[in-house]
């Protein structure tokens, strides 16, 4: 079966294609020009990987990508914390997908696309814990990204109820370790700014992956926790997200390819646990002291200001940027504003006010997914990073 992997020089778009290639599959990456490739395994010349130059906002490259491929894994989406044109996360989370739904119409052997959404489309969930029935109610959105993806979802999930062979798969904050290349977001984002000057000498540039936006937030917390950057709780640290390592993501976009229903959708989350719980974890996990107080989100949010203001500056993308008002459109649909900087921002600090819990119980039934606990996941991140010289435990 040959696999169209779309986003494969990205975290999880690699590690997808190494996947595949290693169950007999084979796969074509679809990559831009710019895209360091490192991380993929060669192009063979018997046809098991071979790679695919274009954009998914390219209609035509994309189009000659998906010919003669079976399954179209749709893992290519633009994740950073923040841009001064918020228009470009709809081309390409949004503009992507229909191209990708609109070459599926002209490329008549495409069986089934996975298309990988995020939990971000789902929503908040503020007092439970949701599964896969749950609609955004799109009254209020925390970022850009959560916005694009949710827009981009409901595309996807009408495009199933006509009869396009779709399955959506929904990861949580995705985390885990990985090899250092320009194309790891987990890397770039890990060093981020600030970290680029670090003694282990490793620089990545800015690069459009996928992710999951949060993933990037939460390698960081590590790295800044165990620097002593980060000397408290981030807020009151209890609310929870759900935590998806790398590698049970990959296991469940090729388990939903090979038996996932179509027009379903599929959580592939992992533990549900709160900041608390990963920097208590990670002190047992390290031998290290707990954090023993709290950073109001008050804190957070005027560094997020600072953030924002020296990015302006330096070109550089912050970690972390404040709360902006949202202003609706006539047609109904909402934008951000911000009168200080006339910009759309990322606001981090709204997404860490609300929960982030899910249930992946259908995919535990349906396609024998199996996450391993963030206890286990810790114990291999947290190693990975030491051995890159960008913690010290």
């Amino acid at each position: 079966m040959k696999v169209l992997v779309t986003g494969a020089s990205g975290y999880l778009g690699g590690r997808l294609c190494h996947a595949l290639l290693a169950r007999g599959h084979s796969v074509r990456a679809f990559v831009r020009p710019t895209s360091v490739v490192s991380s993929l395994p060669p192009p063979s010349h018997g046809g098991a990987l071979e790679l695919a130059y274009g954009d998914v906002t390219d209609y035509r490259s994309l189009l000659a990508a998906c010919s003669g491929c079976h399954v179209i894994l749709h893992a290519a989406a633009l994740v950073e914390p923040w841009l001064p044109d918020p228009s470009k996360f709809t081309s390409v989370n949004v503009g992507g997908l229909r191209n990708v739904l609109q070459a599926f119409k002209e490329i008549k052997t495409v069986e089934k696309i996975i298309y990988t959404s995020s939990f971000f489309a789902l929503g908040p969930t503020d007092g439970y814990i949701a599964d896969e029935s749950q609609v955004h109610p799109c009254k209020l959105f925390c970022t850009e990204y959560e916005k694009s993806k949710t827009v981009a979802d409901k595309i996807a999930l009408e495009a199933a109820l006509e009869g396009v062979p779709m399955v959506v798969v929904y990861p949580g904050v995705i985390y885990g370790p990985g090899k250092v290349t320009a194309g790891n977001i987990v890397a770039r984002l890990a060093i981020h700014q600030d970290l680029k000057r670090h003694k282990s000498g490793h620089a990545c540039s800015a690069h459009r992956n996928f992710d999951s936006g949060s993933k990037m937030f939460h390698n960081n917390v590590l790295i800044e926790r165990f620097n002593g950057r980060l000397p408290g709780y981030i807020g009151y640290g209890k609310d929870k997200f759900s935590f998806s390592h790398v590698d049970d993501v990959v296991d469940g976009h090729i388990a939903a390819m090979n038996k996932g229903r179509l027009g379903e959708r599929y959580l592939l989350t992992g533990e549900n646990a709160s900041f608390v719980q990963v920097f208590n974890t990670a002190a047992i996990i390290t031998q290290t002291k707990r954090p023993w107080f709290n950073i109001p989100l008050g804190v957070i949010e005027a560094y997020g200001w600072a953030s924002v203001l020296f990015s302006r500056i330096t070109g550089n993308l912050p970690l972390i940027s404040p709360p902006v008002r949202l202003t609706p459109y006539l047609s109904g649909e909402l934008r951000f504003s911000n009168d200080l900087f006339g910009a759309h921002l990322e606001q981090t600090v709204y997404v860490l006010r609300h929960q982030w819990a899910y249930s992946c119980e259908k995919a535990k039934a349906e396609l024998d997914y199996n996450p391993r606990s963030l206890s286990e996941g810790l114990a291999e991140v947290l190693p990975w990073l030491k051995s890159l010289g960008l913690i010290k435990f």
